[in-house]
């Protein structure tokens, strides 16, 4: 076998093929091609590929690694086990069902299945679903199979409260019907085959001398159900292989426990530890500042990366005075390098959360600029903007049945396709709308028990926004729909990363509406949705084009591009809120940071805003810890506002105060989502209030005035500027002064 593309620790990594090796590898280090390469100079000295087992976190993963196999040795590597932790277990159960428990032919349930089966079980067991939704239950469960409780330890163990009881008794039950059904959800396959080899020391002697040789690849994303695999299956010959990289550990929220990677010289004393250090995308000033950064991590191994190839470009930094010129002059940048040769796909633009694509996309599209958002979807394509779109388009077209089919049960009603189907049959018949068919008292008497309620507060909601349209700004219309249709609260009460998530983009659209309503003379929801579908239009784009790559950070992971362009470098939004309060979740924002900042090859552009719009509230930022911490010697552009560190924060590394308006004391960023959120609801909450007759108050669009009269459903206000004006009770959006 040749090894002269490899370097001299890559080689030492392949040759070491007996007792316990952590390799860590570093981001760019060659990684792929060394444990391909070692897979390659085993067979090549004689070890049975039917011995060897290599596992990886996705199926792309495994297959390219298979690919590149097959490449050194040929087909003698085709039956090897080269796949993913879920494949693996499956395999093994599907050869040992009794044994696990199960008949043969189990069904493995999906997130679908697992949800109307919880769904099923709150309605059984009298649960209010509203306190814990399904995803919610979920989640817990999930987190209890991934560390191996099962329902009655956790009944026995967790605190006695209501929440835990009614947590108790769905899992309890779940696991019961999934049994019942001779069904597995997706953690039951890793936690199954790990109880199979529990319980039944031969089977698991038979993999243990079937699998003398064991590679895992990002072993610093292993959880705990993972670890206790992996252990059990190398516990006789210590064959194991782990690589990964403890600084690209950036999915702890997922499950990924850090302490895997890092206590492996503990699990194996007699391990043999190679670093993988040198780096083969990044210029030198790219890596020494991605190093500056990471190096203030406490739970880390202690490695640098470095590079044969030259120091490159500085890192440029930007602090733009506002959200959207960050967003134009990063647009202005790419529009400006291409025209000096480089590719539209040479560019990505990697940012913390979803939301803030929305600016990007703007700013691209203004330069004429194509683009794709990567792992994720174009901003007026996600599903939660398409649903409020809906929404909107009926307040302003009652008779688009299109959107109200799409909405009616988001969220969740109890109209099921024959409901649904009855009263398009009905409105065919009359020639009415689908709207106008739900407002008829009479079919609103023939709806399921479950969905009368929700049907007639929707139905009622759209058609006061509409008939108050003319005394509604639109960001009031669109608050009155988030809140009074219970949109915004299902996703409060899924409490999932996903539902926060969602949550996110939707008060991110607000901006949008407040950006509309400043520049406007006379803004109206009509113009605004009309606004709205031409851009959604003109952004279409061929996704085969030469393009610029938009996409969250976590997702650009083991991708690399010679231009990275990362902002919204401000303390609050990256790091974000949440980091603020602990050690460990600042590390792994930092973590996150590294691996933003290692994928660019060629020019690292970093920026910040001094001001910047956030869920529809102005903020004042302060420059992230992130660029305090870079060594400024790499660093070109605006600089960077530093101050001695003072005694707060000192185990989270964080300089404080002083600069941009905040204070010398403890700095902690404001919660926006939540504070977002909470005055979404208040506002609507007020309209709902009683007024008497000489209550001064302020209307979001007409000013101030005074109560004149006030009847079951209308408040007559004198205001000092628009006059008299009669206004519907429960949406008018008025504040007593």
């Amino acid at each position: 076998m040749s090894f002269e593309n490899l370097n001299e620790k890559q080689r030492a990594a392949v040759k070491q093929i007996t007792g316990p090796l952590l390799i860590l590898a570093g981001a760019g280090s060659g990684k792929t091609s060394t444990m391909t390469h070692r897979i390659a100079y085993m067979i090549e000295q004689g070890i049975s590929p039917y011995s060897i087992l290599a596992v990886t976190f996705t199926n792309k993963a495994a297959s390219e690694m298979r690919a590149r196999v097959e490449e050194l040795v040929g087909g003698v590597a085709r039956d090897m086990w080269i796949m993913t932790f879920h494949s693996m277990c499956l395999r093994v159960l599907r050869v040992y069902p009794e044994a696990a428990g199960y008949e043969k032919n189990f069904l493995i349930y999906d997130t679908t299945d697992q949800k109307t089966l919880v769904k099923n079980i709150i309605k059984e067991k009298g649960i209010n679903e509203k306190e814990f939704s399904p995803r919610y239950l979920l989640s817990a469960i999930s987190d209890c199979k991934e560390k191996g409780i099962s329902a009655e330890e956790y009944t026995k163990t967790a605190e006695d409260n209501y929440k835990t009881k009614a947590i108790g008794l769905v899992y309890k039950e779940y696991s019961k019907r999934l049994k019942k059904n001779n069904a597995m959800d997706f953690d039951d396959i890793l936690l199954n085959c790990v109880k199979l080899f529990e319980a039944d020391e031969d089977i698991l002697r038979k993999y243990q001398n079937r699998f003398q040789y064991i590679m895992v690849d990002e072993y610093q994303d292993t959880n705990h159900m993972q670890y206790k695999l992996i252990s059990m299956l190398a516990e006789s010959h210590h064959n194991l292989c782990v690589v990964g990289d403890d600084d690209q550990c950036i999915y702890q929220w997922r499950g990924a426990d850090l302490r895997n990677i890092l206590d492996f010289e503990k699990d194996f004393p007699e391990a043999k530890v190679i670093k993988l250090e040198q780096n083969y995308r990044s210029k030198a000033n790219i890596l020494a500042a991605a190093h500056s950064v990471i190096r203030n991590n406490r739970s880390r191994k202690d490695k640098k990366l470095w590079t044969e190839a030259d120091k490159g470009e500085k890192l440029r930094y930007f602090r733009a005075d506002s959200d959207k010129e960050e967003a134009s002059s990063i647009a202005r940048q790419i529009a400006l390098m291409e025209r000096n040769g480089k590719a539209f796909t040479d560019f990505a633009i990697l940012y913390r959360t979803n939301a803030q694509s929305r600016l990007f996309e703007a700013g691209l599209t203004a330069q004429g600029i194509p683009y794709r958002v990567l792992s994720g979807m174009r901003y007026y394509d996600r599903k939660e903007i398409k649903d409020m779109m809906a929404y909107m388009r009926l307040v302003v077209n009652p008779a688009d049945d299109l959107s109200l089919i799409r909405i009616i049960n988001e969220p969740k009603r109890g109209m099921g396709d024959k409901t649904v189907a009855k009263i398009q049959t009905f409105a065919s018949l009359k020639n009415l709308s689908l709207l106008e068919a739900l407002s008829d008292e009479e079919i609103q008497e023939t709806l399921p028990g479950k969905a009368y309620d929700k049907v007639r507060e929707m139905v009622e909601c759209i058609n006061l926004c509409r008939a108050e349209r003319e005394n509604l700004r639109v960001s009031d219309i669109y608050d009155t729909l988030l809140v009074k249709t219970g949109y915004l609260k299902a996703l409060e009460d899924a409490k999932t990363v996903e539902a926060e998530g969602r949550i996110e983009n939707l008060m991110e659209f607000k901006s949008e509406i407040y950006d509309y309503e400043s520049v406007t003379k006379e803004p109206s929801i009509e113009e605004f949705m009309e606004k709205l579908t031409l851009a959604a239009e003109v952004d279409n784009y061929d996704e085969n084009q030469d393009a610029v790559t938009l996409m969250t950070m976590h997702s650009a992971k083991g991708l690399e591009f010679p231009v990275v362009f990362l902002p919204g470098l401000e303390d609050g939004l990256f790091p974000g809120n949440k980091a603020f309060d602990s050690v460990s979740a600042m590390e792994e924002e930092r973590r996150l940071c590294y691996v933003g900042m290692t994928r660019a090859k060629e020019l690292l552009c970093l920026s910040g805003a001094a001001e910047r719009v956030r869920f529809g509230r102005t903020e004042y930022t302060r420059e992230s810890q992130f660029l305090r911490e870079l060594d400024k010697s790499l660093v070109q552009g605006d600089a960077v506002y530093e101050r001695k560190p003072s005694g707060f924060g000192s185990g989270l590394g964080v300089n404080t105060g002083g600069a941009d308006g905040y204070s010398k004391k403890a700095f902690k960023p404001y919660d926006s989502l939540r504070y977002a959120t909470m005055e979404t609801a208040r506002k609507v909450a007020a309209s709902d209030a009683d007024f008497t007759p000489g209550d001064r108050v302020k209307h979001g669009k007409f000013g101030e005035g005074m109560v004149i009269e006030c009847s079951e459903k209308i408040v007559s206000v004198m205001f000092d500027e628009s006059g008299l004006k009669k206004l519907a009770k429960g949406i008018a959006p008025l504040k007593k002064i």
